[in-house]
């Protein structure tokens, strides 16, 4: 078990040590834009007020962090929290004008921040992508304050069968989408596997609840291409 972890976390960082350079052109392309709404439909539904603090898991370019402290104009204390070097060291210059925004290097599964730190904690498109799922969601619940939100915007399972099957033909064109613009289908390849091996929305729910979050619901994001999920630390 702990070898396959170790295995999945080198893959993991591999693939993101490779796209680093045009993540967010592949994500343009890949949902056609899509992905910047669905990740203002996180926001909203997150709805910060003034000075609440945020823990951004898996931050990547660092853009539900900027979203978040726009929504209460800078007003937050956001960690973001990034483990591959390359996107690390891109997010950080992405946002060096935020003041109140601090990067951390450092894994899902393990937080470097006292527990009850956080009203909302998120982690978006990096779920699916760490080693160990439940000890990451332990480490959300940890770090969230009594009454703090957990928030999740993840690939997920279509709810339609039609456009699933449009949706499946097209995650067919991905990898060689990948291979054109930055030069190799693998992470592509890999991105399109863990999006069809991940949970479906209720195994999800059920999977955060196990962790101990209450209140426990989703949001369905263009027929399911992606969902929101959302939990409360009681």
């Amino acid at each position: 078990m702990k070898s396959s972890i170790q295995n999945k976390s080198k893959l993991v960082n591999s693939v993101f040590s490779r796209v680093y350079k045009k993540y967010d052109l592949m994500n343009d392309v890949m949902s056609l834009g899509i992905h910047r709404i669905w990740k203002n439909k996180l926001i909203d539904w997150m709805n910060p007020q003034l000075e609440e603090s945020l823990i951004d898991v898996a931050s990547g370019s660092g853009d539900v962090a900027k979203l978040f402290s726009k929504k209460n104009n800078n007003s937050a204390k956001i960690s973001c929290v990034e483990p591959n070097d390359e996107m690390f060291r891109m997010g950080k210059y992405n946002l060096e004008k935020f003041k109140n925004i601090k990067w951390y290097k450092a894994s899902a599964e393990k937080l470097p921040f006292k527990n009850d730190a956080y009203n909302f904690y998120s982690i978006s498109y990096g779920l699916r992508n760490v080693s160990d799922i439940n000890m990451s969601l332990k480490e959300a619940f940890r770090v969230l304050k009594p009454g703090g939100r957990f928030m999740c915007l993840e690939f997920s399972k279509v709810d339609n069968e039609i456009i699933n099957l449009f949706y499946q033909q097209y995650s067919k064109v991905i990898p060689f989408i990948g291979k054109y613009i930055i030069g190799s289908s693998k992470p592509y390849d890999y991105l399109i596997k863990s999006i069809n091996e991940f949970y479906t929305q209720n195994e999800l729910v059920n999977l955060i609840k196990k962790n101990g979050f209450s209140n426990v619901e989703y949001r369905n994001l263009s027929n399911g291409i992606s969902a929101i999920h959302s939990g409360w630390k009681i």
